[in-house]
């Protein structure tokens, strides 16, 4: 039966872990031993570390006395930052140090730091110069170390050396070294720029005079004259006819407005009855008088209460009456008279505008069509002004910056001589050299575990063979013997064969197999022990049962049960006996045998005709099982015979003797006869020795057992 595998199986491995304990514990000393020589061994290497500040760009001081500084952003200040790391390893760095500190001019630094200094032999003294410098400028650089401090501008400068002075030494010179470089690179980048925009100008500068002579000559030729106002930048401006009909237009619109506000005044007024004009109501002459009439009319009217009106003050009263009422009158219509005149003024004021307006507005258009190509040139001479203008502004920039080549890196701590030595870490080395202990031990208990071709537990036998396990057989004591342990019923060692007797009653629907042949791949594997307690532990339930020892080319059971051998089953075989006379009744009832009688000359011969199946058939009507103690399967052809007749076939296998190979060549020949193999009997297994997989049937083995019969099991002799 193939077993599945549904996933990892931690258990498998950890107790491939633990049976492999001592390997993977050697591995692991033997690693640490290494690693604790070799750090002991190895030169000790002294750190010295520098710090500087990398600005992302120096402030630049323009003309105008302010200062700018360019913001950052994201990607141009990481390309900026991995500039400046590029640059600190950079292979002229390198040789600027090594110049700067003269350690191309000797082997001193070499030597120094642990390298090979070049020899007589290699070359002349210029080849072992030039050797010797790109082996310093290699040595600084393979040492350097550059780490920018996270969430800042600092950068660390380290240096490895056995030498802490030198360490500390090279360490400041890399830093003051970078500092000097990129103070160079600037005045170099600045002086080009100031050759680049003096060639600019006087190019701009040529260009500019050019267009303006050109422009002055076209607007002379025009006849436009244009009027710039004030504060306003280039030579543009308005023509003045343009100017002449703007200001026009603008006092048109003034009166415009003044005509429409007269006309609408003067058609109130012509419409209104002459007292109700608003401004003649205002009118304080009007006011006043119409005050005094209201005066008289008072006063008539209370003498008329007394005089009649025909009375010589009556008459004079109302001859007053009448006189300031004609002069209201001749005052108003006057005012009325006076809005007609103001509508009539502002109506002519604005024909008279409008008529300019239309004669000025022909000249513009005239001007303007003559002044499409002064546009043009005026348009070109202002881009080159601004231009000419803009690059003498950088050029003083950069004359005021290039003289000041202010520095962007500045250090922050200078490296001091090291203490202690930074290399080796004994803690470091000893957790790698336990790691890889760890790692060669397990990776060894895995590779021996794949290339283990023995069957130690039942999960290897169901693993490698795919077959079930039906019982368990454990290792006995050392002294103790079959008999004496199927004897006591207390024993693990007859649990175990309880166990596989009761398995046996469940291995088909009609309980255990009538005839069973009991065979193993190979001798000594404790298949006649198996065949014997079998048939003992069926004959303890009550069945009748018939033990034949098959095996006619080594019997043993005979001596096993005590038995002589006179005849048996070679002699059924063969004719010379019938089955009642080779069947013997042992000390154990319903437990009967039939020994191997005498070595027959080709045993396979016997067992291939057909007196073996009628003899099987006659035992049948007389005993409820039979149980053949049958030969190896490998070797001979008799057990695959035996399997083909019998058809139940009961496989030993002893644990850790037992090869993958062995078993599976001894379960193809008995697949070839269509051999029907109920499943394995492990046998010969220490529990002790399998930490792991054997715990549950070490438990089972020695539950219930007197105290001071369960010792540790040892191997048989």
């Amino acid at each position: 039966m193939a077993v599945e595998d549904n996933g990892l199986d931690i258990g498998r491995y950890l107790g491939i872990l633990l049976r492999h304990r001592f390997l993977i514990g050697g591995a692991i000393v033997a690693a640490l031993i290494i690693g604790l020589a070799a750090t002991l061994l190895m030169t000790p290497i002294y750190t010295a570390k520098a710090t500087i500040q990398i600005d992302r760009e120096t402030q630049q001081v323009l003309g105008n006395g302010t200062e700018s500084a360019p913001r950052d952003n994201l990607v141009n200040g990481v390309e900026f930052f991995e500039t400046q790391y590029g640059l600190l390893r950079s292979r002229s760095l390198a040789e600027r140090v090594a110049d700067s500190m003269g350690l191309a001019n000797s082997n001193d630094f070499i030597t120094r730091m642990g390298g090979e200094a070049p020899t007589v032999e290699e070359g002349n003294a210029a080849q072992r110069t030039a050797q010797r410098r790109r082996r310093v400028i290699g040595l600084l650089r393979a040492n350097l170390s550059v780490a920018p401090v996270r969430g800042s501008r600092l950068v660390t400068i380290s240096f490895n050396s056995p030498d802490p002075q030198l360490a500390a030494q090279i360490a400041n010179a890399f830093a003051e070294n970078f500092i000097q470089a990129s103070l160079e690179r600037k005045f170099e980048s600045s002086s080009y720029v100031r050759q680049f925009l003096e060639q600019q100008i006087a190019q701009t500068k040529a260009k500019l005079e050019e267009t303006e002579r050109t422009l002055v000559e076209y607007a002379s030729g025009q006849q436009i004259i244009n009027i710039t106002e004030p504060g306003a930048e280039g030579g543009g401006g308005q023509s003045l006819a343009a100017n002449n009909l703007v200001s026009i237009n603008s006092a048109l619109a003034d009166a415009r407005a003044a005509r429409v506000a007269a006309e609408e005044k003067w058609r109130q007024a012509r419409t209104s009855p002459l007292m109700s004009i608003p401004d003649v109501l205002q009118n304080t002459s009007i006011q006043r008088l119409s005050e005094q009439r209201s005066q008289l009319d008072a006063e008539y009217q209370q003498k008329l209460a007394i005089y009649q009106p025909d009375y010589p003050e009556m008459i004079q009263l109302r001859s007053r009456i009448d006189e300031l009422e004609g002069q209201i009158n001749a005052l108003a219509t006057s005012i009325r008279n006076s809005i007609r005149a103001q509508f009539e003024i502002a109506s002519n004021q604005e024909t008279s505008l409008q008529a300019q307006v239309t004669g000025l507005t022909g000249d513009v258009l005239d001007l303007r069509d003559r002044s499409i190509q002064y546009n043009i040139l005026q348009r070109e001479l202002d881009t080159s002004r601004t231009l000419y203008d803009g690059l003498l502004q950088r050029y003083k920039e950069v004359g005021v910056t290039g003289g000041v080549t202010t520095n962007n890196i500045s250090v922050i701590d200078m490296a001091m001589t090291p203490g202690a030595p930074s290399k080796p870490d004994m803690t470091i080395n000893l957790l790698m050299a336990l790691l890889l202990g760890i790692g060669l031990g397990v990776a060894a208990a895995l590779v021996i575990e794949m290339l283990d071709e023995s069957i130690a537990t039942p999960d290897d036998v169901e693993r490698k063979l795919g077959l079930s396990v039906l019982g368990v057989v454990p290792l006995l004591h050392k002294g103790e013997t079959a008999l004496t342990a199927l004897n006591d019923i207390r024993s693990g060692f007859s649990e175990a064969y309880y166990s596989l007797r009761t398995a046996l009653q469940f291995s088909t629907p009609d309980g255990a197999p009538p005839v069973m042949l009991v065979t193993s791949s190979r001798p000594g594997e404790g298949k006649s022990t198996t065949a014997y307690a079998v048939a003992l532990n069926l004959a303890r339930i009550g069945k009748r049962v018939l033990l034949a020892d098959g095996d006619l080319r080594n019997p043993s059971m005979h001596r096993l049960i005590g038995i002589e051998n006179s005849q048996g089953m070679s002699s059924l075989l063969s004719g010379g006996a019938t089955l009642p006379q080779v069947v013997r009744k042992t000390s154990h009832e319903n437990l009967f045998f039939i020994s191997c009688g005498p070595l027959p000359p080709n045993p396979a011969e016997l067992w291939g005709g057909e007196r073996l199946r009628e003899t099987l058939h006659h035992a049948l009507q007389e005993f409820d099982h039979i149980v053949i103690d049958g030969p190896p399967v490998l070797g001979f052809a008799d057990a695959p015979l035996l399997a083909a007749t019998v058809g139940s076939t009961l496989f030993v296998l002893e644990s850790r003797n037992t090869r993958r190979a062995q078993a599976k060549g001894a379960m193809k020949r008995l697949s070839m006869v269509h051999g029907q193999v109920l499943g394995v009997v492990l046998t010969k297994f220490n529990a002790t020795a399998t930490p792991y997989g054997g715990y549950d049937y070490a438990y089972d083995y020695t539950y219930g057992a007197d105290p001071d019969t369960t010792t540790t099991d040892k191997k048989p002799k």
